[in-house]
């Protein structure tokens, strides 16, 4: 059981490193340049949209992953076998991040191509947020009230 808790606690740190890096190397490319830098900067239409859609992507995919791991922690992985918990707490884990990630993805893609900082200011929103999701084997074990006294 140890080795699966070990294993669950570092791929969920590479998916959270790969959370991280994506949106830096996007940056990197972004502020290189490119033709499809700004193309939509000078559309009001499509910038209002763009600003928008990424506002209420923000608005609403941080509370809800948030709040949506815990309730499903107390409500359904704290009810449920301990192996059975770790593939459930594994999958709701990449399910929050997904949740966080998609904001961030839409925030510098309205950034980049309508060059309009609303969209970064929705990133970093949601590139914040994910810091109260650090994965970790200790939070892992506390979070599923797992004692290492007791497993040995």
């Amino acid at each position: 059981m140890e080795e699966q808790i070990k294993h669950v606690a570092s791929r969920l740190k590479v998916i959270f490193i790969s959370f991280w890096l994506l949106p830096v190397i996007w940056i990197i490319v972004g502020e290189t340049g490119g033709d499809w830098v700004g193309i939509y900067a000078a559309d009001v239409r499509t910038t209002y949209f763009a600003e928008t859609l990424s506002i209420l992507l923000v608005a609403a995919c941080v509370p809800v992953s948030l709040k949506l791991f815990a309730w499903v922690l107390t409500r359904k992985i704290d009810k449920v076998s301990l192996p059975e918990a770790l593939r459930l707490y594994s999958f709701w884990s990449k399910v929050r991040v997904a949740m966080l990630a998609l904001p961030v993805w839409v925030g510098l893609a309205v950034y980049y191509l309508t060059l309009s900082n609303k969209g970064l200011l929705c990133a970093f929103i949601a590139l914040t947020a994910s810091l109260f999701c650090l994965p970790g084997e200790g939070r892992l074990r506390k979070e599923l009230h797992i004692n290492k006294e007791e497993e040995a």
